[in-house]
């Protein structure tokens, strides 16, 4: 049976489990998969949507559900099949086209079926799809089709708290408006959270929420760490997640997931 059954592990992917430099370190492999081998439940919660989360998936002993778009679907990549998914309700255009009034430098990506579009791309935009190996189709806002799971603006990270300021003093009811990084902020709809899909995932696995162990470390990452057991943060987390009082653990680089595990099986 093994000693983990019953336990949900849930990580963040980018510069949790997977570095910046775009290498999954054989440490935090070989801890899941004796996480795995051990009866436990092992997912990713990622705000990457599923175009550009599906080339890794093979990457790992992934045998639950995973997390896409910070919380905006859940997918089963075992029986190709989409669970769950929320999106951005339809005012989002008309709230988008302010911003990018008020804020003409900056750049976001819109998400629609398997497609990203992008409007006024940057260097971030560039730098993303890169890491991504992904592709996007430059649009006019008007001219995206909707609906849209998520929007990324893009952006030095002054100018992107201004953003998020601007959309919560404004729409607050509307939207989720998170960091994923430093010059990410992500748009979702309201209670879209990795969170919220966490204990909807839980739920159907029937896995009790005591059992919940979530590992990330930025600000996207907050909702899921406040419903885990122990929350857990690389070394390398954000000042947010830090301050917050994560966990920490060793960076994402040295295999974060050794020490994860290594005190789940101090638990269990």
């Amino acid at each position: 049976m093994g000693k983990f059954r019953g336990v949900l592990l849930v990580s963040d992917f980018d510069d949790t489990i997977y570095t910046a430099d775009c290498v999954l370190p054989p440490e935090n492999v070989r801890a899941v998969d004796y996480f795995v081998r051990e009866g436990g439940l092992f997912t990713i919660a990622t705000g990457r949507a599923f175009s550009t989360m599906a080339p890794n998936v093979g990457l790992l002993p992934i045998n639950a559900p995973v997390v896409l778009s910070n919380g905006s679907a859940l997918y089963d990549f075992q029986k190709n099949r989409l669970i769950h998914e929320t999106f951005l309700p339809e005012r989002v255009r008309q709230d988008v086209m302010e911003v990018a009034r008020a804020f003409s430098a900056v750049g976001f990506e819109a998400y629609h079926g398997g497609t990203i579009y992008a409007h006024n791309p940057n260097c971030v935009t560039e730098m993303h799809i890169r890491r991504a190996k992904a592709s996007y189709v430059r649009s006019p806002i008007q001219e995206i089709p909707l609906p849209w799971s998520k929007v990324i603006f893009q952006q030095e990270n002054s100018l992107l708290r201004e953003v998020q300021a601007y959309m919560l003093r404004h729409w607050q009811t509307h939207y989720e408006v998170i960091f994923s990084n430093e010059v990410m902020l992500e748009l979702t709809c309201k209670g879209s959270t990795k969170g919220g899909m966490v204990r909807y995932l839980a739920d159907l696995l029937g896995v009790e929420h005591a059992h919940i162990y979530c590992v990330g470390d930025n600000q996207n990452d907050l909702p899921m760490l406040k419903i885990s057991a122990v929350p857990f943060a690389p070394e390398n987390c954000a000042p947010e997640v830090r301050a917050w009082g994560a966990r920490i653990v060793r960076p994402c680089g040295e295999g974060c997931m050794t020490d994860v595990i290594e005190y789940l099986d101090s638990v269990y």
